[in-house]
């Protein structure tokens, strides 16, 4: 007996050697990119912009370097980025600027790469991190994923943690709980977004690159201890975690739940490198 949920036609091209790979996956989709105007949100939205999604980045306070971006990317001003300026630790401007991205079109796609690379053990800064690194990005998400049910878009979200909320680095315990706990935070969700609704939830868990938060310690000499030891090969790029972001987001993904840890092997191998 066979299953009915079989699908024979997929068989039979299968059987002639037939393959379905959409060279441009992310044509006419838009993809909201909040705190996207830094190094690795850039290399996300060139790769996205490629792949020809509309993309909607957000940026806090940095709005010179959100038009850098656009004018770099989009030389022609043909409209395929929109920016938006938002804090999302503030509830108003979270529900603003989904309603705004809303406006360029129904929202497939959600990378949320805001973060603080908080230190210290004092209650204000846990709180602080918690705020910016794990409530606001999970509360973003929980939005998004509720437009994209009422909009009935089989989305996709990619929330951004670090390579610190998966393995315990010392004196990070504000920055990596918070990250920690997004990771989990991000887990529910794609349990809970999944089956019928089918919109997908996974994490992108960056090392030390040489783009975004990570790029001061690795210029400052921190970690080159890990290439010299020959724990990793060399320092991640912008492009490498913008290649796991959007084959997370990708409109065909397989993966939810998952985090996809983009460092180069460093927390593997750690433990061959003394402190």
């Amino acid at each position: 007996m066979t299953s009915k949920f079989f699908n024979e036609n997929v068989a039979d091209r299968y059987r002639k050697f037939q393959y379905n790979f959409d060279p441009e996956p992310f044509r006419g989709r838009v993809v909201l990119l909040v705190g996207g105007s830094g190094g690795l949100g850039g290399a996300t939205a060139a790769l996205l912009l490629r792949e020809r999604a509309q993309v909607v980045i957000s940026y806090c306070n940095r709005r010179s370097r959100a038009k850098a971006l656009q004018r770099a990317l989009d030389p022609s001003g043909d409209g395929r980025i929109t920016l938006c300026k938002a804090d999302i630790t503030s509830e108003e401007d979270r529900q603003r600027l989904l309603h705004n991205a809303q406006k360029v079109g129904p929202v497939f796609g959600l990378v949320v790469l805001v973060g603080d690379p908080a230190r210290g053990t004092d209650q204000e800064t846990l709180d602080e991190s918690l705020k910016i690194n794990f409530m606001a990005p999970l509360l973003l998400a929980r939005a998004a994923v509720e437009e994209m049910k009422a909009n009935s878009m089989h989305g996709s979200v990619v929330l951004f943690s670090s390579m610190q909320g998966g393995y315990p680095f010392e004196n990070s315990t504000a920055y990596a709980a918070a990250k920690a706990a997004l990771v989990h935070g991000a887990r529910v969700l794609a349990k809970e977004s999944g089956g019928k609704a089918n919109i997908r939830v996974n994490v992108v868990a960056p090392g030390a690159t040489l783009a975004g938060m990570a790029q001061a310690s690795v210029r400052s000499g921190k970690y080159d201890r890990f290439v010299q030891g020959n724990v990793v090969p060399r320092f991640g790029l912008a492009e490498d975690v913008a290649r796991a972001a959007v084959f997370l987001l990708h409109p065909d993904s397989y993966c939810t739940g998952q985090v996809l840890t983009v460092d180069g092997g460093l927390t593997l191998r750690r433990d061959l490198q003394n402190d």
